[in-house]
């Protein structure tokens, strides 16, 4: 009897072990890898999972590859998934360090707050009233683009009714907004707080010195009232230098400190995303690339961030990959700051940091994104990968 039993809790236990591993797989596997062109797909898992291709599902990407399905099996064995396998040529990027900054116009304005208006009815809100919303992004007054708050203020200065076109988390609708006439000012207003451009200090990637493309930041500008994301019209990317940085610690999160310091703007700004701001440079510098990581030749360890915490030179320090998350969009890895000199300067990873680049093998594997308020030796950082698809994306580059 106990033999039986034994036996079937052996079985029981084959069973579940694979099923278990198989489900943690599936979860944790990426739906779509690059491959170098001619070589196999090789994963580092812990157990051995195999990746077969499907003999005949194949489909084109937008840039005209062959994208091949595939089947992640456990052990060769027990199916996992189904994946896409795309191969690409080697891809080489120059990474940088450098700060940089950055001047936006927005694409319309942004709602930032309201106020009062003084009429002759009492204190009201017109734009409230209309059922406007902090965030919100005026594109249009009465069919007439608004590219900047003077366009709007001009438009409410004749104190008719006004139909606005709005963007609201990505859907756009029409709006009728009537201005008051404002007893203390003596002029039509709606009660908003609006604006159409901002400028800011971050950390540059890399750059493709075939076209002079670039890519920063790993993560979007936002308003600093609503935390929207910027709508980007147009930009300039600007050189600065580090004047000195305010180190973090826990609960504080540390930033770094610089100006404006050039004579010239260095790049145009195409893209304002999720995965970073891309532009490209007005000239490109003669210095060696280096290859671009793909996620999966990343490894957990020892690597290099690229920095700038004074002056306008980057420098090498050592950081740790704790952790490599295939499934996010951008928090692709968990980083961990090792290096004394730089603990020792800012904490940790601190504002303006976002962009600098991380190197691996002598590969550029991503870039720094954010900080762990609550242990700033700890960030996320997103893989360069990701960075580099989006920039040659339709959405992104033409």
């Amino acid at each position: 009897m106990r033999r039986k039993f034994l036996t079937a809790l052996i079985a029981v236990g084959l069973f579940a072990f694979p099923s278990s591993l198989s489900l943690y797989y599936h979860t944790h596997l990426s739906d779509r890898y690059y491959t170098r062109q001619n070589e196999p797909l090789e994963l580092s898992t812990l157990f051995p999972v195999s990746a077969e291709p499907c003999p005949t599902v194949t489909a084109v990407s937008q840039t005209g590859d062959t994208v091949q399905r595939t089947v992640f099996r456990l052990f060769g064995i027990f199916p996992i998934k189904t994946a896409e396998i795309q191969p690409i040529s080697e891809v080489r990027l120059v990474p940088c360090g450098q700060p940089f900054g950055v001047r936006m116009l927005m694409d319309g304005i942004m709602v930032i707050g309201f106020g009062e208006v003084a009429g002759k009815s009492g204190h009201c809100c017109p734009a409230v009233t209309a059922g406007l919303q902090e965030g919100d992004i005026i594109r249009q007054a009465n069919d007439s683009p608004i590219q900047s708050t003077a366009d709007f203020r001009e438009l409410v200065a004749e104190g008719k009714e006004l139909l606005l076109t709005v963007e609201r988390d990505g859907e756009i609708m029409e709006i009728p907004l009537k201005p008051e006439y404002s007893l203390i000012n003596q002029c039509f207003q709606t009660g908003l707080w609006v604006r159409d451009s901002t400028a800011g200090i971050g950390t540059l990637t890399y750059f493709e010195p075939e076209t002079g493309y670039f890519g920063g930041l790993g993560h979007p500008i936002c308003d600093p009232d609503t935390g929207e994301v910027i709508p980007l019209a147009s930009g300039e990317a600007d050189t600065v230098t580090i004047s000195g940085a305010v180190a973090g610690s826990a609960g504080i999160a540390g930033q770094l400190q610089g100006y404006f310091s050039g004579d010239a703007p260095i790049g145009t700004l195409y893209c304002n995303s999720c995965y970073g701001v891309f532009g490209q440079l007005y000239q490109i510098p003669d210095v060696p690339s280096i290859p671009m990581a793909l996620k999966q030749e990343i490894t957990l360890g020892e690597a290099v961030i690229l920095t700038t915490v004074s002056g306008d030179t980057p420098q090498a320090y050592t950081v740790e990959i704790v952790s490599i998350d295939y499934t996010e969009d951008t928090r692709n890895m968990v980083i961990e700051v090792t290096d004394e000199r730089l603990l020792q300067k800012t904490g940790g990873i601190v504002q303006g940091m976002s962009g600098s680049p991380l190197l691996q093998n002598g590969h550029v594997i991503g870039a720094v994104t954010h900080v762990f308020v609550s242990n700033p030796a700890q960030g996320y950082a997103i893989f360069a990968e990701t960075m580099y698809e989006y920039m040659h994306k339709p959405s992104g580059f033409s």
